[in-house]
């Protein structure tokens, strides 16, 4: 074992604000190397190839990188106190310092550091390493925590609740604002209301309701492709997840971060287990909830209630009642945004610039009547989506 090798073997157990990060599969076995006798070469080899392996697994053979992303994405004991408005005392920012150093060597160690006194002349993988600094970055990354976030919040920018747990989404809608044509009044009332919550001023609870595929879904993925670098993040729940909102407001309470909670597709049956959870949850203002998120859902009902005739059976009192009860849920969005089926005029405009974007090589007449004809035989009427297949339909055929 070298001496640096030996160095780091010894601080390796000191590590207590990073403590989290050795749940890192490729950090884990890069400390087991450290531990492993180099004097037992068979025990040796196999885990050192271990470690390649997983380095090699999370698409790089960069180590100093990778070491480097994972500290700085860490949940870490120093990043939990600031986000908690806490100051950290002498003693954690000593171990805090001593730690970025710890990880700063770690970063360069190179596979003949760990092979120079191997009895062994086979063949071993091997890695890179880079110019990285550690410190710096991590600084850096918490002067500007409330863009970058920290923990699970810096891998996406948009989220699931998967068995009661917020769940990054690995390969999310890149969707953009510019790919995205028509409904330009309505799209900016969104947009305006998303600021002010990035903004920290007062924000409303949104509900964008029409038509089936006018883009609201796809709005408001958009706005948070294009805001995710000033700090926004989404988190998609199902109608049956209603009840967890309560605790996904307690763990995002606090953080530096600005949340959009979406709920896709909502509606709900008179009485249906969701509605008054939501109701609840709608009451009052934003900040009534958490200053830093609001819910936005999308629906192709006005109101969110399916109304039925026996809804409507009984005396003037209780119809009157009922009918205000299902209105009330949909008044509890503070900014309410209709995207409604466009005319011909507006759906061939969409259609064309989605041509223009594509490259599309034909007349405006022709695009223009193909685009309606399609319209008509796909049986799904005119809207966003339906221009959006025929320009694919388009492509397929050059």
């Amino acid at each position: 074992m070298t001496d640096k090798i030996f160095e780091l073997y010894q601080k390796r157990n000191t590590v207590i604000v990073f403590r989290p990060i050795g749940g890192d599969n490729v950090i884990n076995e890069l400390l087991r190397l450290l531990d492993t006798d180099i004097s037992k070469t068979e025990d040796f080899i196999f885990q050192y190839s271990n470690f390649v392996t997983e380095l090699y697994i999370n698409g790089t053979s960069n180590l100093s990188e990778y070491i480097l992303k994972a500290v700085l994405e860490s949940d870490n004991l120093y990043t939990f106190l600031m986000t908690e408005g806490k100051t950290p005392d002498s003693n954690m920012n000593n171990c805090l310092m001593n730690e970025l150093q710890f990880f700063q060597e770690l970063s360069q160690v190179t596979p003949e550091d760990f092979t120079e006194e191997l009895e062994y002349d086979g063949f071993m993988p091997k890695w890179e390493i880079s110019d990285v600094d550690i410190a710096g970055s991590f600084f850096e990354r918490m002067r500007f925590i409330n863009h970058y976030g920290f923990g699970k919040w810096t891998k996406s920018n948009m989220f699931i609740l998967r068995e009661n747990e917020i769940m990054p989404v690995e390969h999310p809608d890149k969707q953009r604002l510019s790919e995205l044509y028509g409904y330009e009044r309505e799209r900016q009332a969104v947009i305006k209301n998303t600021l002010a919550l990035l903004d920290g001023k007062p924000a409303q609870n949104v509900l964008l309701y029409g038509d089936a595929g006018t883009g609201k879904s796809s709005t408001i993925k958009a706005i948070v492709n294009e805001y995710a670098d000033k700090g926004l993040r989404l988190i998609e729940i199902k109608k049956e997840q209603l009840r967890n909102i309560p605790d996904i407001t307690d763990e995002i309470s606090g953080n530096p971060l600005k949340f959009i909670i979406f709920i896709d597709d909502l509606s709900f049956s008179a009485g249906e287990d969701g509605f008054g959870a939501l109701k609840a949850m709608l009451e009052g203002s934003v900040s009534a909830g958490s200053e830093n998120m609001a819910i936005y859902a999308t629906s192709n009902r006005r109101h969110l209630v399916r109304e039925r005739f026996s809804d409507r059976e009984g005396d003037d009192v209780h119809r009157n009642d009922t009918m205000q009860e299902n209105l009330s849920l949909s008044a509890r969005f503070g900014l309410r945004v209709n995207f409604s089926r466009p005319d011909k005029k507006n759906y061939i405009s969409i259609v064309k610039e989605l041509a223009k974007s594509d490259s599309i090589d034909m007349t405006e007449e022709e695009l223009s009547l193909r685009a309606e004809q399609f319209a008509v035989s796909s049986g799904n009427g005119r809207s966003p989506r339906t221009a959006r297949q025929f320009v694919d339909m388009l492509l397929s055929e050059k």
